[in-house]
């Protein structure tokens, strides 16, 4: 069994709103190449997308609504018609064959899905998903369908799975939550910046679940501002006591990279870090609790030039018990991009030091994510008894 495969197709480069939309798929170029520079991803270690059937959407979008991306990706209709769908809107607007493009983005999360639950990967990781803002009716976020939904219920109704879905995007994984919302076999823990200043304004600590499933949905919301040590703690502690409380058979992470400070648009202050502890951690426990079962998914992240690369690249190296890649980046690597690059590359794994001038409220900040950590792990224990 191999330790791990990596799903990937040139034409997930085709889930694509426009030049200056903020979400780029150009990152998994990037991505795959920086591995293959450092000799740490084959062409024996990728296996192609595949594109995913209308009745495997159907598991978690509505018939009706992927008529309606079908119909608008092919010009079929305007965007006044699409608006009650969520599509042709600023942040997520229509561009041509868009339902074939994003059919694929859930095909290879569930081809992923299928190396893993049938043994033939011990791990998966499928960059081009991760689209955890799609609802059952309507886009939202730059997300059109919701390939980890999908991929869950597919989970369920395949292999009869008890899932543990683990996000850490800076921004809520809203679609995903709602959706197993009173599903007592799926488990999802969402750490993200606060609703309070961030699209998509969700995730309080008090969104628990709902009838049976209630006791199966956990938030996080950190302060704006938070840096790497108060984002760890919680991290540690959070997805450790759930792992423990759920026992899950597989988990499936997504694994958004806007919390770094870099990125445009977000308001945290994340540094490389995270990204090296985050696929650490769930790692672990994968091979603790769900002998080793553990599919990961990209997500956000629009800093494509100086953190996403690096910060996905953790990932895979993890997944093969490589050594963690430290000093500098490839120098072809650097040469062959920086002139695209509309921003100076960061010429290290490591983030230069300082990154930042500190944080004023530094305390306050880690002292209110600590109150809301205590509060949300009382919960948690408070459900075992």
């Amino acid at each position: 069994m191999k330790d791990a495969v990596f799903i990937y197709s040139p034409e997930q480069l085709g889930y694509k709103f426009s030049d200056s939309h903020p979400f780029n798929h150009k990152r998994l170029l990037l991505t795959m190449d920086l591995l293959k520079d450092i000799n740490a991803l084959s062409d024996a270690d990728i296996v192609p997308a595949r594109v995913a059937t209308d009745e495997e959407i159907a598991l978690g979008h509505d018939k009706k609504y992927i008529e309606i991306v079908k119909k608008a990706g092919h010009g079929l209709l305007t965007s006044e018609a699409c608006e009650n769908y969520g599509i042709g809107t600023e942040d997520t607007p229509i561009f041509s064959n868009m339902h074939e493009a994003s059919a694929l983005l859930v095909g290879s999360t569930l081809q992923a899905v299928d190396y893993v639950m049938q043994g033939k990967s011990r791990h998966a990781l499928n960059l081009g998903g991760g689209l955890h803002h799609g609802f059952f009716g309507r886009a939202s976020g730059f997300c059109i369908y919701n390939d980890s939904t999908v991929a869950i219920r597919y989970m369920q109704e395949k292999y009869n799975a008890r899932v543990l879905y683990i996000d850490t995007d800076a921004h809520h994984g809203d679609g995903v939550q709602w959706a197993f919302y009173d599903d007592p076999n799926v488990c999802t823990l969402s750490i993200h910046e606060t609703g309070r200043y961030l699209f998509p304004g969700t995730g309080n600590v008090t969104e628990r679940g709902n009838g049976q499933g209630y006791g199966t949905s956990f938030n996080f919301p950190i302060d704006a501002f938070t840096e790497d040590e108060s984002f760890l703690e919680i991290y540690e502690q959070a997805v450790r006591e759930i792992f423990d409380y759920f026992k899950p058979d597989v988990v499936i992470t997504q694994n958004g990279a806007d919390a770094h400070y870099f990125d445009p648009l977000t308001h945290l202050y994340g540094t490389m870090k995270i990204y090296q502890e985050i696929p650490r951690l769930a790692h672990k426990l994968a091979h603790e609790y769900c002998d080793g079962k553990w599919i990961a998914v990209g997500g956000g992240g629009y800093d494509i030039w100086r953190v996403v690369p690096r910060a996905w690249s953790y990932i895979w190296t993890e997944m093969n018990n490589l050594a963690l890649p430290t000093g500098g980046l490839p120098k072809t690597w650097l040469e062959k991009w920086q002139p695209e690059s509309p921003v100076p590359l960061i010429p290290t794994w490591e983030d230069p030091t300082p990154l930042y001038e500190p944080i004023p409220r530094k305390l306050e900040i880690e002292e209110k994510n600590a109150q809301m950590l205590m509060k949300a792990l009382h919960m948690i224990r408070a459900g075992r008894r």
